[in-house]
């Protein structure tokens, strides 16, 4: 595996991780400052009519787009609803073209409020994704299916696992175009028993590697993961199977933790966020 040990290059933060609490132009001096060369922001925290202004704030503080969060769920009740999401998506990508991130990550949707056709919502999510393959291709940003927990499938993802992911990868680009691509986060996919296997599969789809822990007493399945090193996720091996499957980006480090770490001095928690990538990932 890659050291990490005092390689800007090789590590970022997504600014979740902070909480959320400053403007991106202040966020991205801390991250900077904390030696980190790679920055995730939110779309909330981009003016998406003038993104060259927040690429603008990037550069000053010397920092690189690691990848722009997230996309407007693709399920919807009706179709309306989906072709508005559709093209809310494609005005992200734009937008992260300008900020020069590689890829939009893609956090689909779960199921719409009374619904209970599981497989009808994941064929409306793939007609939805299949929808922005031109501008996809067209900005050469790609977008990077990021599966979720079981737990979420009801309200934010029914993509649950990699395999899954790969699976839709190969539906979506049977002919390896590169426009979609797989981010595998640790918090959703540790637990995985198919987990290492999905991920030789899945190679070089992988353009995203997130990382934080699963606590064992998590009092929040969303809002309460843990800094690396305190839960129970073997985040070394994770990292070592996604390089030897040929993933070269920054390990990124995303932390939604209401209960913890937001509470926290930031650049605590940058310096923390550093030390644990060095000596846990």
């Amino acid at each position: 595996m890659r050291e990490l040990a005092g390689r800007r290059d090789l590590i970022g933060v997504n600014t979740a991780t902070l909480g959320h609490r400053e403007p991106l132009e202040v966020v991205a001096r801390r991250v900077a400052a904390a030696g980190f060369g790679w920055i995730t922001p939110w779309r909330h925290e981009v003016d998406e009519d003038h993104p060259e202004r927040a690429a603008a704030a990037l550069r000053a503080a010397g920092l690189r787009a690691g990848g722009y969060c997230r996309t407007v769920y693709l399920s919807g009740a009706d179709a309306a609803q989906r072709r508005a999401a559709v093209e809310a998506n494609r005005r992200a990508l734009e937008a992260a073209a300008v900020l020069g991130a590689p890829f939009l990550v893609a956090v689909v949707g779960g199921l719409p409020e009374g619904a209970t056709d599981l497989a009808g919502c994941r064929a409306q999510v793939l007609e939805g994704l299949a929808a922005l393959q031109p501008t996809a291709q067209a900005t050469g940003v790609r977008l990077a299916l990021e599966p979720l927990h079981p737990v979420y499938a009801t309200d934010r993802s029914v993509l649950n696992t990699v395999a899954q992911a790969v699976d839709w990868c190969e539906q979506l680009d049977p002919g390896a175009q590169g426009w979609v691509g797989i981010a595998v986060d640790a918090y959703h996919a540790w637990w995985d028993p198919a987990l290492e296997t999905s991920i030789a599969r899945a190679g070089r789809r992988i353009v995203a590697l997130h990382v934080c822990d699963w606590l064992r007493q998590t009092r929040d399945p969303l809002q309460d993961r843990g800094m690396m090193g305190d839960g129970v996720i073997d985040l070394r091996r994770l990292r070592y199977c996604v390089e030897a499957a040929g993933f070269d980006g920054p390990v990124e480090v995303e932390i939604f933790s209401r209960l913890d770490w937001w509470q926290r001095e930031p650049d605590g928690v940058l310096r923390t966020c550093r030390e644990r990538l060095w000596s846990v990932c």
